[in-house]
């Protein structure tokens, strides 16, 4: 390969690793952006070796298969997802639907304590106010979910957008900070501590990789 470009100039360092499978690393370093970087060649390299592996790709495959699992539970239920589904970690949750907008269900989301991101849906005038969630499942796949797990990760999620569509239903045009506000009553902050606390007992079972103990 070869490029080329006014006061840049583009570096190769070439390694060939012989063995029962030739193996070319092939580092580029723009002299306009510094390096090589001895710790970033370190961890290209660890990561390459660990996708390679048996293990990493049964783990693709599983995190593929949480995220189609979350897609179908969810559809079921009667929720519409941006492409009608995935093939990758991700997808997209299409609220508008259910009149609500991403930032109301991210932060109810939040609260009882599932992680997730407001994300634009096409068609979308403003990304100041989204109207939808981003899912990934790579994550709960480290922590072990497998696809009966996300069943139930699916119904928390359900619950959760549930109550934030009574805490907007009587005021749909309310704004996020008069709906954090209205999340606070009675009626509704109840729901959000019982659901909190379940959510936080189920994933207890599942211990975060290098924190066993916490």
């Amino acid at each position: 390969m070869i490029m080329k470009e006014k006061s840049m100039k583009l570096f190769f360092l070439v390694y060939k690793v012989k063995s029962s499978r030739c193996l070319d690393f092939i580092f580029c370093s723009f002299s306009r952006l510094g390096g090589p970087h001895n710790n970033a060649i370190a961890g290209i390299g660890v990561a390459l070796k660990q996708v390679a592996t048996d293990e990493f790709k049964q783990y693709a495959k599983q995190v593929i298969q949480n995220a189609q699992q979350l897609v179908k539970t969810l559809t079921e239920k009667g929720y519409t997802f941006v492409a009608g589904g995935t093939d990758t970690h991700l997808a997209l949750l299409d609220l508008r639907p259910l009149g609500l907008d991403g930032a109301k269900v991210e932060r109810v989301l939040e609260v009882v304590s599932i992680a997730v991101n407001k994300n634009t849906c096409p068609g979308d005038k403003s990304a100041l106010k989204p109207s939808g969630i981003r899912f990934g499942t790579p994550a709960l796949t480290t922590r072990g979910l497998k696809e009966t797990d996300i069943v139930q990760v699916a119904a928390f999620i359900d619950r959760a957008i549930q109550i934030a569509l009574a805490i907007n239903v009587k005021e749909p045009n309310q704004l996020l900070k008069d709906f954090k506000v209205n999340m606070k009553l009675d009626e509704h902050a109840k729901k959000i501590d019982e659901l909190r606390e379940e959510i936080e007992t189920f994933a207890a079972k599942y211990p975060m990789p290098g924190f066993e103990s916490v």
